[in-house]
């Protein structure tokens, strides 16, 4: 919102990520982040306080971006964050010409709810829900060029046109704007992460169709992607989705539904979300295999440690908990990731966290490539092959040309693909032609784990601004 000329104050109750941001450093790694954050510190369009009430006094539109992590005794979003914003707001004076907006993935009904405590408390002022539908590692990108804005409003309030008027630079590029009732735009974020999820676990389980039948799922994926039915996205088989909304987004949407009473419309995605689990315990399978059955006391190197690349985030990490599975069975497991190497070294202390990839393949009898960074994409497997005891390699993600490894004497191998070599391709599948990852600054470097429950906090947009 700074970047778009608001004069923009944010709160969160972690005074010491206030003075980090404050001083220009992000909590986390992002691309493009430090840069946009340096920026409009100086430009003076941008600052950070512990105070809600400074908060109520500085603006009258306040965006409610705080985490809604799964809930430690069941399936369902935790709320707890999200309801200490809507209390602190009223209790510090909320104006009756406020505007609440939330950001957060709440399951459905929630702002209804939330609508009627502001009511009450604060009259004359408004709640409105305008999901975001940012990715991790693309989160700049998408913010300032969505694909589209959603606004769920109440008829008669002053909401959308307040929403249309801060978003105006990108409704002018033609964003397209659903303006639709609360209940929906709270199911639109969770329908979506739900429909990538189960195309995800999809080509998953045809992967592990692949396997039972000595099929290709690269060359399957191929074929399906020049269906416009289905596309290309998301369509290579790997050892699945993770990260802090995806996995915790499925089982609170299904949660919800069991609440509601329709929780057999929703039962498929239990199945997805076993697809997702199983993927990685296949590609933990899959090692053992290569190492004649026995992990003990073998040398193994996973190359990731984040949920995906362009990213330090761990949460729910497919490539840890391979790792640390692996470790667990006895093997000597070394990980190297160029963003989440210390988020990974303070969760999971008893692995070898290596600072380079030849750090980290050193001596290793199989190397696992599980997220996909450039780095890895790029690595040269005759080079590679010098620093290893033995030249085996199980591609997690579908990334590396398999004709390139093994011409350079590597053991390829990769969840729904068989032993022997792919057939003959005069064309790159169409699946993996996707959206090009960013390089990642030189200048920007990860910090401590992101805790995205306690670090997004409140933005609150000047009073003057529009």
């Amino acid at each position: 919102m700074a970047e778009l000329g608001f004069e923009v104050l944010g709160v969160d109750i972690d005074a010491n990520r206030i003075r980090q941001l404050s001083a220009g450093d992000t909590p986390f790694y992002e691309p493009g982040l430090a840069a946009l954050l340096r920026s409009n510190l100086e430009a003076g369009r941008l600052s950070f306080t512990c105070s809600i009430a400074a908060a109520v006094d500085h603006a009258d539109v306040h965006f409610v971006c705080v985490g809604t992590p799964q809930r430690p005794d069941s399936q369902a979003a935790d709320l707890r964050h999200v309801d200490a914003v809507i209390s602190g707001l009223i209790a510090a004076g909320l104006g009756p010409r406020s505007l609440v907006v939330g950001k957060s993935t709440v399951p459905v009904g929630t702002t209804a709810r939330l609508a009627a405590r502001i009511a009450a408390a604060a009259p004359g002022a408004e709640l409105a829900w305008n999901p975001e539908f940012l990715r991790e590692g693309f989160a700049v990108e998408d913010t300032l060029h969505p694909d589209r804005l959603v606004f769920g409003v109440t008829s008669g309030g002053r909401a959308e046109a307040v929403l249309r008027a801060l978003y105006s630079r990108m409704i002018d590029a033609s964003t397209p704007v659903i303006v639709t009732d609360y209940a929906t735009a709270e199911l639109v974020k969770v329908a979506a992460n739900a429909f990538l999820a189960t195309k995800i676990s999809f080509i998953n389980a045809m992967s592990e169709v692949c396997d039972a039948t000595g099929g290709d799922v690269v060359e399957l994926a191929d074929a399906l992607a020049h269906d416009d039915r289905i596309g290309p996205l998301f369509l290579r088989a790997g050892i699945g989705y993770g990260g802090g909304c995806l996995p915790k987004d499925v089982r609170a949407f299904q949660a919800r539904a069991r609440e509601l009473g329709v929780g057999p419309a929703l039962s498929f995605l239990g199945e997805v979300d076993a697809v997702n689990m199983r993927a990685r315990a296949r590609a933990v399978r899959l090692a053992h295999e290569l190492l004649g059955g026995d992990p003990m006391n073998r040398a193994v190197a996973v190359l990731g440690a984040a949920f995906k690349p362009n990213s330090d985030d761990i949460r729910d990490s497919p490539a840890l908990d391979v790792a640390t599975a692996l470790r667990r069975d006895g093997a000597h497991v070394a990980v190297y990731d160029p963003a989440a190497a210390a988020n990974a070294r303070d969760r999971h202390p008893n692995l070898h966290i290596a600072d380079s990839v030849i750090g980290a393949v050193a001596g290793a009898e199989i190397v696992l490539v599980l997220t996909e960074w450039s780095e890895f994409r790029t690595l040269d497997p005759a080079a590679l092959r010098r620093h290893v005891a033995r030249p085996v390699v199980i591609d997690g993600r579908g990334v590396l040309d398999p004709d390139a490894w093994r011409g350079a004497g590597w053991t390829y191998r990769a969840l729904g693909r068989p032993p022997r070599p792919a057939t003959v391709r005069h064309h790159a599948p169409r699946h993996l032609a996707e959206r090009p990852l960013p390089e990642r600054p030189t200048s920007e470097r990860p910090t401590s784990e992101r805790h995205l429950h306690q670090g997004a906090g409140l933005h609150v947009v000047d009073k003057a601004a529009h």
